[in-house]
Parts: structure tokens; C-alpha cells; sequence
């Protein structure tokens, strides 16, 4: 157990909430935000976070950046974790210092055997996820802490729904009024399905998520069909509180000049978002017209599926992307806001109405152009109606595609993309949705 210990004079009227995480600085990745930002702005609403996090030693990848977001004096309790990648790792010839691959969106050349299985024993033997481990002794360390510490809320972020299950234990032994904030469904999200659960772990898993919406005080989840679909399998209480920008992210991002119509893409580009008709899209106009193969860019910045390059190889293309791999997150928002135009790739699964993925809101921040891909009349098409931020077109709608990159790379060339999109956002200003949050803590506590 590892207490860094607060010098705060924390006035005796502030409430305090204990936020449950798995994810935290030194930790990169989109993951870490939600908690991070909640944490940075609930002082301005009248409550002081505690963290409780994981001691790791495995990370995907590392963000030092993301320290600057720690308020001053906060306290963090940490709890050591043993997780099974370390051995998955070395069983695939890895160091153990290696990150972690994005196992369920990023496929490798051949699906290993080790692989295979290690996504049944994940799904089958750690329940709800690979951090199950950690419920156990985080439980003990919490019970103690709130035994000699009051705290009146708290919330949980999941997934990984260990953190979920912990807060569950924890207000079955204290009662402390419980948000339990979901950044992903549970039993819903759209890789369940790919753990090949036998119906022994199918029920449990459903068990612990039942046992969730009958004692969590209030849930949050970031998107209106997602509600919708947690109060089809009986949650109550539910409220929206989607992703946001934090507008302290954007101030120093240096825009860079490019020499190209640059399309640009942050994020992982997983098998389940493959882009094969833009790609084919760009094979064709290529092929019309000179200008636009010397003169277009695709940037990939993140983790990128082989299918893409595969494909991108087959068209004769390759020479129009550019593959950056992982980079910092100021780096990844730089390239973004040098860009002509940005790409939100939506899954294509049959939950992914619901999916906002994070980096719409770091795309509004950046005021940019957006061409999402991706089923109409899903809550990403609401969000760039209201703030006329961009199009969304279906991902196998190529003549649609097409034309939007022939118009685009026309109004390049006469000079038109210069300035930024002045979209309504401010809905979407985290501070603002951090309270919210606080609101909803409010209400659990009256």
C-alpha cells in the first residue's frame, strides 16, 4: 500500500468523493483522461477528489505530460497489482517492459495460438477483466482507509470493470453513496462477445453488472443510446456526462505549416474500423488527377490495423500514407491541428450508435474540419449537426467519399481550409461537465 499524503488545509465544508481508477499518470492513452480531468476540476465544485489507483509496472505506453493535470496536494492512495501480461508477454517472446497490443482492435500478422487463448482464459478465468486480481487486496486497503477516513461519495470508472466491481464491495460493507461512471458498457460493449465465454462466466458477468445497477446510487455513461441500452437490461438512475475537451489541453499546440492536403487520423485504427472504400477513394482520384497523388496525405497517428496497409499497398497508394505509430499526446494534437482535416473512424459494430470516442471533442477543440465514417443517425452525427463541425458519410458510401475529397482537395488548392471552424463547443468544456459530475454527487448526498 502506497499513501501520498496531502498537505491540504481542506475547508471543513468541502465534501470528499474517493475515485476508484485503474488509470493514472505516468499512463498515456485516452483512458487516463476521464479521471484525470474529473480530478483537476471537482475543487471548483465544492468537492476534494482522493484517488485510489494502481501501483503498476506494466503500462501500454507512458504520457509524463499527463502529470500537469494533477491538482496541487492531492491525495493518491496506491494499491500493488499483479497482472497476468507479464505473462502473456513473455509467453510471446515480449520484454516484460514491452506495452501492451491493443488485443482486441489491432490484429497482428497471424493470430497466435498463445493469443487465442490467452483472450478465452482472459474472458472465462478473470472476471470482469484482466485487472481482477486487484479487487481483492484493493478492498482490504480501501476498507481500511474509509474505517479511519469519512468520505462521503464515491465514484468508480470503468472499464476496467474491476474498478466497478471494487466500489460494489465497498458499498456493500460501508454504504457510501456510490456514481458509478462508465466509459464503456459492460456485458454490452461491442469486444464481449470476442472472449468466447463459456455460460458459467456469461452469468457471472452479468451477475456483477446486475448487482451495479441495484446499489449504485447514480450512473453516468458517455452517450444517449448507451443510456438507453443500460436501462433496456435494467439500470436506473442513469445520466449522460459524455467526453469533453479540456481547453488548457489546446493553448500552447503548435501548428505546423504543411506542404500537403493532409488528412489526419489520432487514435488506434483497429479491424473493426478499416477505411478500405476512402482508401479506394483516394486510388481513383490518384489515378484522375495528378496533382491530388503528389499533393494528399493520409496520416495514421496511433496503433494501425495490417489489413490498412495491406490494402493501401494493393491500390498502389502507399506512398500517400503516413504511419507515425505511438506518439505523445501534444505531439499527436500538433499534427492533428497542422491537418486540412480530420478522420473519426466509428466501429462497426452493432452498438456503435452509442460510441463517441473521445477524440470528437479533442477534434472540436482543435476547430477543424471532420469527415467521420460511419452508420447515420448515430449519436456522432448529432453531436457534428449541432455543432456543424464536419460530415458523416457511411463508411461504404464511396462515390460519397469521393466526392467529399475531390471537394475538399479543390478548396485546398484555391486556399479556402485556412482558419478555424467556429463551432458552438462549449457545451463540451470538461469544467462544465465536471459539473455536472458534481451535481450528480450533490444529489447522492443530499
Amino acid at each position: 500500500m502506497n499513501f501520498e499524503s496531502s498537505q491540504l488545509k481542506i475547508p471543513f465544508f468541502v465534501k470528499k468523493v474517493l475515485i476508484i481508477t485503474y488509470y493514472w499518470p505516468p499512463e498515456g492513452g485516452i483512458g487516463v483522461l476521464r479521471c484525470l480531468k474529473i480530478a483537476k476540476y471537482l475543487r471548483q465544485h465544492g468537492w476534494e477528489p482522493i484517488i485510489y489507483t494502481a501501483d503498476k509496472k506494466y503500462y501500454d505506453h507512458k504520457d509524463e505530460s499527463n502529470f500537469k493535470d494533477i491538482p496541487a496536494d492531492l491525495k493518491i492512495i496506491k494499491g500493488k497489482i499483479w497482472e497476468p501480461y507479464g505473462i502473456y508477454k513473455l509467453l510471446r517472446g515480449k520484454k516484460r517492459t514491452e506495452g501492451m497490443d491493443n488485443v482486441f482492435y489491432v490484429k497482428e500478422e497471424k493470430e497466435s495460438f498463445v493469443k487465442k487463448i490467452a483472450i478465452k482464459i482472459r474472458g472465462n478465468f478473470f472476471i470482469p477483466d484482466a485487472r481482477a486480481m486487484w479487487i481483492k487486496p484493493s478492498v482490504k486497503i480501501l476498507n481500511k482507509y474509509l474505517q479511519e477516513n469519512k468520505v462521503d461519495a464515491m465514484i468508480s470508472n470503468g472499464p476496467p470493470h474491476s474498478n466497478t466491481r471494487i466500489a460494489t464491495l465497498l458499498k456493500k460493507a460501508h454504504g457510501i453513496p456510490w456514481l458509478a461512471d462508465f466509459q464503456d458498457p459492460w456485458t454490452q460493449v461491442d469486444y464481449f462477445q470476442l472472449f468466447n465465454l463459456s455460460k458459467r462466466a456469461e452469468r457471472k458477468h452479468i451477475k456483477q453488472e446486475q448487482e451495479v445497477f441495484e446499489l449504485a446510487d447514480k450512473i453516468t455513461i458517455v452517450s444517449p443510446s448507451w443510456k438507453n441500452d443500460l436501462e433496456s437490461i435494467g439500470a436506473k438512475e442513469c445520466e449522460v456526462i459524455p467526453w469533453g475537451y479540456d481547453k488548457d489541453d489546446y493553448q500552447n499546440i503548435v501548428e505546423v505549416k504543411e506542404d500537403r492536403c493532409v488528412m489526419t487520423h489520432i487514435g488506434i485504427l483497429g479491424y473493426d474500423r478499416l477505411p478500405e472504400f476512402l482508401l479506394e477513394a483516394m486510388a481513383e482520384l490518384s489515378a484522375e488527377n495528378e496533382t491530388f497523388k503528389k499533393n494528399f496525405k493520409l496520416r495514421l497517428v496511433g496503433s494501425v490495423d495490417k489489413k490498412v496497409v495491406e490494402i493501401a499497398s494493393s491500390l498502389g497508394i502507399s506512398e500517400m500514407i503516413e504511419l507515425t505509430g505511438n506518439v505523445k499526446r501534444d505531439k499527436a494534437l500538433s499534427m492533428a491541428k497542422s491537418s486540412s482535416v480530420l478522420l473519426l473512424l466509428l466501429n462497426r459494430q452493432a452498438n456503435a450508435q452509442g460510441r463517441i470516442p473521445a477524440k470528437i471533442f479533442e477534434y472540436l477543440a482543435l476547430r477543424k474540419n471532420i469527415l467521420a465514417l460511419g452508420q447515420q443517425g448515430s449519436d456522432i452525427s448529432g453531436i457534428l449537426s449541432e455543432t456543424q463541425a464536419g460530415v458523416n458519410i457511411e463508411y461504404e458510401k464511396k462515390a460519397e467519399i469521393k466526392s467529399y475529397l475531390r471537394d475538399l482537395f479543390v478548396k485546398y488548392e484555391k486556399g479556402d481550409l485556412n482558419g478555424a471552424i467556429d463551432s458552438q463547443i462549449g457545451d463540451y468544456d470538461i469544467s462544465v461537465l465536471v459539473g455536472k459530475m458534481a451535481k450528480c454527487l450533490d444529489e447522492i448526498t443530499a
